[in-house]
Parts: structure tokens; C-alpha cells; sequence
């Protein structure tokens, strides 16, 4: 017995050893550190939720102190980002991710972030080294624990080099700039659908005309598609979008401007964005930075407000190289073969051996085919052999969208918000602006490809040059407004240009529900204030949901359990409450649904297509009833049978779920916000490190809560990881939030501290007034420079 209790004695013992060990990994908060690389004092003040206030001398000391902040809060977070965009996970986390490091160090994100390097201006790449310095300050002066992360994963983190910075950037683009996918899709689509058909899939935005694809389908018949569909890094789903509104002081109730802005995310634990405030001399900034970036992209300073929408540009083309059938090293152009630029890419994996990568280039880009094996081993059909090319314009060495962030935050004026985006490059997004003098505005900037002919849609030849880029639509040509008579300023992902736009942007344009009812509840009211914002951004009405419910009312179903269903909608009205069963009861009814109609023409290629779609599904019942019928069955389907039995098995399923009574389903306790951790999500240790709440909404409600079709549940996967108002009557009335902590250390107070009110659209005050930032603050920490020897 007394072996037993002096065993557990010592368990107890190292387990509070290794915890108490495991919180030196948490940041120094108080206290004086002297830190290599700065040039004059600098203050750090963590205000009561943890948010870091850094009061320096200069710019590049703030920009120095938010990169040691950054660390201190955020690095492993940081080190993953950086690893994905140069490929170098499988360096860590092994064989599992080689496929994606494989096709990231095809795509090349790293080695064009480090040659975009030189072409930034000094200004730029001083503020850019000053960040450098004070992440590894923080590297250098650390004392205790890394992030249990690094203990776990058994490694430590190199010093952090510029580029590593830039990289993120361009991963952020990718996320948001790209349409390759669909391309790819279509382009298997079209080897088991004449393209009218496929064409079908995609249908215009509403008022848009139909749009015809070319049949290029003979050379997409060898080609690796479905190989590379299956290992590339896909960008954000659909539903993943962003709200953004700005009204003038003639719509409010203090005679001043209003902005609100919403981006909608990936949910992840830590959250996307970090909170921070930088003053200085010729510096007055606050809101959201990402970990790695040495500026605030999202927030205001003392003078003016901003908020990104994505504008969801056609920014990426996939082409067909044709090689040389003497030589396949060389591939066709306008003016005759010309050689690949090659490279070779070292992978290195932990516990196997090195995988070394062959990449080749053509004038296009990146030769994506070859992330699944080189042309001569997949792609040879008519005596001829292809590849598969990207372009994009994120991979160009000129970007310059980095500079464009650090002006952005020392803009003061209407004119300095314009010059400021001049540089802004990738991803294009919808920027809507807010002066204390009253102005409000908007700007679209990015790079937007003109080409030659073709828009896009397909992988299209290119060798003849008919679908080149001869350049991009001009920055003074790009959407803008400036005090329109409305007083209103909108976006919400949905089509931002008239028909008279003398540009092609894209035919991806989102549906365009959410901005529909942030129209509505704007006009609801005269005169708007932070509460009435408060109220449209928590808003969980979908337009989707009431559009397709009466659908859902009529059909015929004979089925007591589908009847019963049937009732308890009549007085919804698609509020997606997460209290409520009716929510709940109409996602299953329109999984079901989608699945019913598409399954049986697409095949195996039906589950990568799994979407809402609602703009098909409406196009489906109002024109095209023939998707409806089942062409593995002798009779014709109506789309009202299969409305019927889409009912009548999501009542069964739900009954088997969450038993016999209807009025007890919840749709919170399905559709849960998940916030993965970035690597442990699916391990046990996410018991641990992932953070879920019970939630309402969906893809369509203003108050973002995406969800995916295709897989088990309903799970939120994205949505407003980052809600901010602005008031330009007073600044320091502003509000911001996201959905996490501050900190990015499980072992930290701070890690989830936000999520209830995340989740219930609270706020914390956006403050800069250093008095008030003291009142509960949990410490002040004097950063000093070191001494010259």
C-alpha cells in the first residue's frame, strides 16, 4: 500500500513539475528586458483582455516591439505559417505532408517572397528588418519553455528571416485571390459532360448572361487532373466572405461617418488575427495585424477607419503547355520551342529520406502537373505530350503589396489612402474607407488580368498566345467611389461592378443573399448608430433559407415523419437560430436535396462538387428540371419527387440522431463553431487545444457560419474571425473582436477567453488613450535597448 501511495505522490509530483515547467513558456509581462537591435525605450502595456499597447520613440521600434510581441504570443503559429508557404512541413510533422510541401515548392511562394525582397523601397525593407530584429530578439533573450507545441513536436525554431514574413502574404493571396481549382474542376467535369451541361453547373450571377465553355476537352483527357485535384492546397471554399459597410454621417445618429467590417475566415485555434496598437511619433494605430506582419491590415489610426471585403478576382489561369516531341525539356510558344527554367527542391522529411523535387517553369508559371509525376509519365496521347502551367498574380516578383500595408497605416487622408493602395497587388480586395472629416469611400485595388480572349473558366492551350495576359486593368480604372449621394458604401462579396464595367473582374461573384439583407436592414432605419451595427453584423436571417422553404412546404411527401416536419416550418421564416429545431431540419432537408439531384450525373466527381450552389439549385427548379431525373433509373424524376424524399430521408436521419421529438433538436448542438488547433486538430492532444462553441447562422446570414455539404454534421469551418465598428465622431468609441484569445499558448488565460463573446457578438473597446488602457491592465513591460560594448 504505502508503494502504491508514494507512486501516485510522485506522479502528482512530475505532473505539476511539467506543469509549472510547461507556464514558463508564457510571456513576460512585467518587468524591464534589454533587448539587442533597439534603438530607444519602449513600453508595452497589455490592457485587461491581454491586448499589447506599444508606446515607442520611433516606428521602428514599435515595429521592433510588435514583432517581439508577436513571438512572445504567437510564434508557433508564426513557425507553422512559415512552413507551409516554403513548403517545409514534412521537416517537422513527416510523411503526411509531403504531398503539400511537394506542391508548394512547385509553386515556388517562398523563392518569390524572397526575390520580391529587392524590389520593396528602403522604407519598406527598414521596417521589414526592424520586425526581423525583434522576433529574434525574443528568440535570442527567451528563458524558459518554448510553446508546448515545439516540446511536443520536439523541435526548436530557426531565426526568423524577412521573407518569412512576405510568404504569409502570399499564402493569405492564395487563399483569397484564386479560382484555379474550379478550372481544374470544370476541366474534369468536361470529361464526363458535354460543356453545355458543365456550363449548367456554374450559372450566371443573377441579371448576367450565360456563359459558353470552350471544348478543350481532348486534352484534358491524359492529363493528371483527378491525381492533382487530390493533393493541391485548395484555396477558401465558397461561403467563405467578408462584409464591409460605411455609411456617412447624414444616415447617422452623431453626424458622423459609421464603418463596420467583417471578414469572414478559416476558424482556427489561435485565432487568424492578433490585436494591437502602435503609437509613435509620426504612428497611431490599432486593430487587427497578422503574426509575421509588421503592420495592421485591418483597423484605424487617429484619423481614419478601413475594412477589406475579398472581391473574389479571376487572378489565376491554368494553361496547357504542348512539349516538344524531340525534346521535352523544351515546350511550344508563339515564337517556337523554348526550354523550361528547371530547379531542383529538396524536401526533407523527418524519420524517411529527402524527397528532391524536379520544378519546372514555363512563361506562364509554375508546371503544377509535375506535383504529381513529370509529363513523360502522365500526359501522352496523338504522339504528343502536355503539361499543366499556373499563372498567377501573387507569384510576380514586383508585388508590392507589403509597402502598400505600412502606408496604409500612416494614412491620414482620403489622397494617402488612395496613394497607399497604388502598391497593393494581391489579393484584390474591396477596401471601404471613413475620415474624421467626414468623407467616406471605397477602393478595389489589385493586380486583375487582361487577356488576350477567353475569360478564364478552363485550362486553356498555350502555345498560341490567344489566352496570354497582355497586362492588368489600370489602378485609376479599378472600382472606386468617393462620397457617393447615398451616403452608403457596400460590399458583401457579391458583384461590385454594372454591367457598363468596361473590365472583366470575375464570374465567381458570391451569391448575393448577404448583401441583399444588409441592403434591407440598412434602409430599415434612418438614422444608424454602433448598436444598430452591432445588430446587423449579429444578424442570422438567411435569404437562402426562406428562398428555398417553400420548396420545401410543398413537396409532396407521404411520409407521417416528413409531414410532421413539414408543420413545424410553416412559421419559420429562416432565422437560423442556434435555440431553434427549424434550422437544423432545413440543412439536412438541402444536403439531401443537392445530393438527389447531382449524385447520379457527376459520379465520382460528385463529392468534390458538393456545395450549397443555391444560384444552381435555383436555376435547377426554375429551368432546367432534367438534372432532376435519375439517369440510373428507366422512369423521369421530377424535381418535386426528389424534394419529397430529400424530406422524408433527412427525417429519418434526424430522428435516428437526436431522437423521436422534433421540438428538441437544436441546431447549436450540431452547428458548433470549430476552431481547430493548426496541427493537432485530429489527434487526441485536440481534446486539449481545440475550442468549440454551440453557434447559429450559415453561408448566407450576415452573421457568417459556413458549413460544409459534403461532410458529417455541421460543423462551422469559417466565418467573422475578426468584427470591427468604427465611429469617426469619436474613435476611441470604436470596438473590435475575434473569436479566440490573445495568446496562442494553451497554458495562457488569454487562449480562449473570447470565444463566448465572439460568439455572442460582444465587443472590446478599440482603444488607444493610454489612461484608460491602464484601468485593469495586466502589466507594463519596459523593453530597453542593450548597450554597445
Amino acid at each position: 500500500m504505502r508503494v502504491v501511495t508514494w507512486t501516485l505522490a510522485l506522479l502528482l509530483l512530475l505532473l505539476l513539475g511539467a506543469f509549472f515547467y510547461l507556464r514558463t513558456s508564457l510571456p513576460q509581462v512585467r518587468g524591464t528586458l534589454t533587448l539587442p537591435g533597439l534603438r530607444a525605450p519602449v513600453e508595452v502595456v497589455r490592457d485587461r483582455y491581454a491586448v499589447p499597447h506599444i508606446y515607442a520613440q520611433s516606428t521602428e521600434d514599435a515595429l521592433f516591439a510588435l514583432g517581439f510581441v508577436h513571438a512572445q504570443d504567437r510564434l508557433f503559429q508564426m513557425d507553422f505559417q512559415r512552413r507551409v508557404g516554403a513548403g517545409r512541413l514534412s521537416e517537422v510533422l513527416g510523411e503526411a505532408t509531403v504531398d503539400t510541401d511537394r506542391f508548394l515548392r512547385t509553386l515556388g511562394v517562398y523563392r518569390v517572397a524572397e526575390r520580391t525582397l529587392p524590389n520593396l523601397s528602403a522604407q519598406a525593407r527598414g521596417a521589414l528588418g526592424a520586425y526581423t530584429e525583434g522576433v529574434n530578439a525574443f528568440l535570442t533573450t527567451r528563458r524558459g519553455a518554448l510553446p508546448p507545441e515545439f516540446l511536443i513536436l520536439g523541435y526548436e525554431p530557426e531565426p526568423w528571416a524577412p521573407a518569412d514574413s512576405l510568404v504569409w502574404m502570399k499564402m493569405m493571396a492564395w487563399d483569397l485571390g484564386g479560382n484555379w481549382d474550379d478550372e481544374l474542376l470544370r476541366a474534369r467535369l468536361l470529361r464526363l459532360l458535354p460543356p453545355e451541361r458543365v456550363a449548367e453547373l456554374w450559372p450566371p450571377y443573377p441579371g448576367d448572361a450565360p456563359v459558353a465553355l470552350p471544348d478543350f476537352s481532348a486534352l484534358y483527357r491524359e492529363l493528371p487532373l483527378d491525381r492533382l485535384w487530390a493533393v493541391s492546397l485548395k484555396p477558401l471554399p465558397p461561403g467563405a466572405g467578408s462584409n464591409n459597410w460605411v455609411l456617412s454621417g447624414a444616415r447617422t445618429a452623431t453626424g458622423a461617418p459609421l464603418l463596420a467590417n467583417d471578414p469572414h475566415l478559416g476558424l482556427q485555434a489561435p485565432a487568424l488575427w492578433y490585436f494591437a496598437h502602435l503609437s509613435a511619433p509620426d504612428l497611431e494605430v490599432i486593430g487587427a495585424t497578422l503574426p509575421g506582419l509588421p503592420f495592421v491590415v485591418l483597423g484605424r489610426t487617429d484619423r481614419i477607419a478601413w475594412g477589406f471585403t475579398n472581391t473574389g478576382p479571376d487572378v489565376q489561369d491554368l494553361f496547357i503547355e504542348r512539349l516538344d516531341p524531340d525534346d521535352p525539356t523544351r515546350y511550344e510558344t508563339p515564337g517556337g520551342f523554348e526550354p523550361f527554367e528547371e530547379r531542383l527542391e529538396v524536401i526533407r522529411v523527418r524519420g524517411q529520406e529527402d524527397v528532391v523535387v524536379r520544378v519546372r517553369e514555363s512563361r506562364h508559371g509554375p508546371v503544377i502537373s509535375d506535383v504529381v509525376g513529370a509529363a513523360e509519365e502522365v500526359a501522352a496521347f496523338s504522339g504528343e505530350a502536355y503539361v499543366l502551367t499556373l499563372a498567377w498574380t501573387a507569384l510576380r516578383e514586383d508585388d508590392r503589396t507589403f509597402q502598400a500595408g505600412l502606408a496604409l497605416n500612416r494614412a491620414r487622408t482620403w489622397e494617402d489612402f488612395v496613394e497607399a493602395l497604388r502598391d497593393f497587388h494581391a489579393p484584390q480586395q474591396n477596401i471601404v474607407y471613413a475620415d474624421i472629416e467626414g468623407n467616406i469611400g471605397l477602393y478595389a485595388p489589385g493586380r486583375v488580368p487582361i487577356r488576350a480572349s477567353g475569360d478564364g473558366l478552363v485550362p486553356v492551350p498555350g502555345w498560341t498566345g490567344d489566352y496570354d495576359w497582355t497586362g492588368f486593368i489600370p489602378f485609376e480604372e479599378l472600382p472606386h467611389a468617393l462620397n457617393p449621394p447615398s451616403g452608403q458604401l457596400m460590399t458583401a462579396n457579391h458583384k461590385l461592378v454594372g454591367d457598363d464595367y468596361p473590365h472583366f473582374i470575375t464570374h465567381d461573384w458570391a451569391e448575393p443573399y448577404r448583401a441583399e439583407r444588409i441592403e434591407l436592414l440598412l434602409a430599415g432605419q434612418p438614422q444608424h448608430t454602433l448598436g444598430s451595427f452591432r445588430a446587423v453584423q449579429a444578424d442570422v436571417h438567411s435569404r437562402m433559407a426562406a428562398e428555398f422553404l417553400p420548396v420545401l412546404l410543398t413537396a409532396p411527401v407521404e411520409d407521417a415523419g416528413a409531414r410532421a416536419l413539414q408543420e413545424l416550418l410553416l412559421r419559420w421564416d429562416g432565422e437560423m437560430a442556434a435555440e431553434r429545431p427549424e434550422p437544423l431540419v432545413f440543412s439536412e432537408w438541402y444536403r439531401s436535396l443537392t445530393r438527389l439531384v447531382f449524385e447520379d450525373e457527376l459520379g465520382a466527381l460528385f463529392e468534390d462538387f458538393w456545395e450549397f450552389r443555391p444560384l444552381l439549385m435555383r436555376h435547377v427548379l426554375a429551368r432546367s428540371e432534367r438534372w432532376c431525373d435519375d439517369v440510373r433509373t428507366p422512369r423521369r424524376e421530377t424535381c418535386d419527387e426528389l424534394a419529397a424524399r430529400a424530406l422524408t430521408e433527412a427525417s429519418v436521419r434526424l430522428r435516428e440522431r437526436y431522437g423521436a421529438d422534433p421540438d428538441r433538436w437544436r441546431w447549436g448542438e450540431v452547428h458548433y463553431a470549430d476552431h481547430d488547433h493548426l496541427v493537432f486538430a485530429n489527434t487526441p492532444l485536440g481534446r486539449l487545444f481545440n475550442l468549440r462553441i454551440p453557434n447559429g447562422g450559415d453561408a448566407f446570414t450576415v452573421n457568417a457560419a459556413r458549413y460544409a455539404l459534403a461532410r458529417e454534421g455541421a460543423a462551422q469551418t469559417s466565418g467573422p474571425g475578426y468584427r470591427a465598428l468604427y465611429d469617426l465622431s469619436d474613435l476611441e468609441r470604436s470596438r473590435f473582436m475575434h473569436p479566440t484569445g490573445q495568446s496562442g499558448n494553451v497554458f495562457s488565460p488569454f487562449y480562449r477567453n473570447l470565444l463566448s463573446k465572439w460568439r455572442d457578438v460582444e465587443y472590446l473597446p478599440m482603444l488607444t488613450d493610454r489612461a484608460a488602457v491602464a484601468e485593469g491592465a495586466v502589466g507594463t513591460l519596459r523593453l530597453e535597448p542593450a548597450r554597445e560594448e
